[in-house]
């Protein structure tokens, strides 16, 4: 099964249309296509973020996202070089993407 078996509209970037489509089996398929084997550590990071703008209504640049996460989750995992090794290709982008959130407006 992929996305296209879920019926489900992304971008030419791979961000959802509808963040109403949204589940862990989705994000499951996402990861998959940007070749991201989810762990416990990346779901934690992908449930921040959700709650984030769930309660916040935007997404953070960067630094805002890693100082979030160091206030919630602790310093050893809010800082960049841990937030890399999750997701090395940037990761608020693929973070807010697995999510199934809006492309931050600071991403390329």
């Amino acid at each position: 099964m992929d996305l296209m078996d879920l019926d489900l509209e992304i971008t030419d970037q791979g961000f959802l249309i509808n963040p109403a489509d949204w589940n862990e089996d989705v994000a499951q398929r996402l990861a998959v296509l940007n070749n991201i084997e989810l762990s416990d550590d990346h779901w934690e990071i992908i449930l921040f973020i959700r709650r984030y703008y769930q309660q916040f209504k935007h997404l953070p640049n960067a630094r805002v996202f890693t100082k979030a996460i160091a206030k919630e989750l602790g310093e050893a995992k809010g800082n960049s070089r841990y937030l890399h090794k999750l997701f090395p290709e940037g990761p608020l982008k693929y973070v807010c993407k697995l999510a199934g959130l809006p492309k931050p407006p600071t991403c390329l």
